[in-house]
């Protein structure tokens, strides 16, 4: 005697199906969103935004920042400006960077 699954087997079955592909896709988008996310950071750590040479990390004041050898530019990750503000000695850097720092904040 052959069996035929009636309709609602083969909707369940068939939703199973297209939920099991949905979560394939959605893994598939997320690995090639990662690989580009890899691939743009590859591209472009370490190099200046605003010539595109190859930076150098420095130690300043007891703060790691990155320096461009091909403009002179100085760039500081989040919150290095705070740590270079808040050390003791303040020089003349750390107060213009201090000025600097309460300036944007207004």
């Amino acid at each position: 005697m052959p069996y035929t699954p009636s309709d609602k087997e083969q909707e369940y079955f068939l939703r199973q199906e297209m939920d099991r592909l949905k979560k394939l896709r959605e893994e598939h988008r997320q690995k090639l969103e990662a690989e580009e996310r890899q691939k743009l950071k590859d591209l472009h750590w370490m190099h200046c935004p605003k010539c595109g040479a190859g930076m150098s990390a420095v130690h300043m004041q007891g703060v790691e920042v990155e320096l461009c050898p091909g403009c002179g530019g100085l760039f500081l990750d989040a919150g290095e400006l705070d740590k270079v503000v808040e050390i003791g000695s303040r020089g003349g850097f750390a107060s213009a960077l201090g000025a600097f720092r309460r300036w944007w904040k207004e």
